[in-house]
């Protein structure tokens, strides 16, 4: 017979190896709808971005991060704004 992985009061108990060897794939235990949302990323909906590497100035890394996370996507649309302005010559 096994234990339950958890108590009276939910508290998950530390896996055995017996335990271990009983666990199979998500494949073969989820719904398909559920192994989507789970660990799996979509199409990637806009062109893939170009990783680098550029130095910019204190007060400007400040002035983007001062509202939060999003800093980096931010820097990138002002960059693609001045693009647009300024024509790409």
């Amino acid at each position: 017979m096994t234990r339950r992985l958890t108590d009276r009061t939910g508290e998950v108990r530390e896996l055995t190896d017996e335990d271990i060897e009983r666990m199979r794939p998500m494949d073969e235990v989820l719904p398909a709808n559920l192994k989507r949302a789970i660990g799996q990323r979509g199409a990637q909906r806009t062109p893939t971005k170009v990783k680098t590497s550029i130095r910019l100035s204190r007060d400007v890394i400040d002035h983007f991060k001062q509202d939060g996370d999003g800093w980096q996507r931010r820097i990138d649309q002002a960059l693609k704004q001045y693009i647009r302005e300024h024509g790409s010559d």
